[in-house]
């Protein structure tokens, strides 16, 4: 029996990623028009590697390089709205839902917020929740450290997930 009371979860999840020539700057599964991309074994969208560690991280499970290494060629160059597919079914299998997720890019280049809409609706539709659910905001590193000097793009995101809880009687 259910009495409708809820068992919540929150996780925690943050990637960096430095920039690279030669390749796309990929965010939220959207392409960013910028002069470097991301390194990674996959496309390195840095946003949605920290919003699956979120997502993880609720569920109590080890992190994405646990269940896609980056020693595996099966995830050279793959879309990280792939495995945020295969981690989204791992969400299922428990019985949760995504209540909200809220992260950060931390950038000094490009400028996110030209692109923030166009992230947020495409999250919504590979997470299956409402674009109100979804806050994604960015900073600067103020000009300190590997952000700071236009290396790369860092991301927080945290994750907060529900369930009913089940009674026996």
């Amino acid at each position: 029996m259910v009495n409708g009371e809820k068992i919540f979860k929150i996780g925690l999840g943050y990637d960096i990623h430095p920039f690279s020539e030669g390749r796309k700057l990929i965010l939220g599964g959207i392409e960013i028009p910028y002069k470097k991309g991301l390194k990674g074994h996959s496309d390195g969208d840095v946003l949605i590697h920290a919003i699956m560690d979120a997502l993880l991280g609720a569920l109590g499970l080890p992190d994405i390089g646990f269940f896609f290494p980056n020693n595996n060629e099966k995830y050279k160059n793959i879309e990280s709205s792939v495995l945020l597919k295969e981690v989204l079914k791992m969400v299922k299998e428990e019985n949760f839902k995504i209540e909200n997720i809220d992260a950060v890019i931390i950038a000094e280049e490009p400028k996110i917020l030209p692109y923030r809409e166009r992230i947020i609706s495409n999250l919504s539709y590979h997470l299956s929740i409402s674009q109100e659910n979804i806050s994604i905001k960015a900073t600067t590193n103020e000009g300190i450290g590997f952000i700071g000097k236009k290396e790369g793009i860092a991301v927080l995101a945290v994750a907060l997930l529900s369930k009913e809880k089940k009674y026996e009687g």
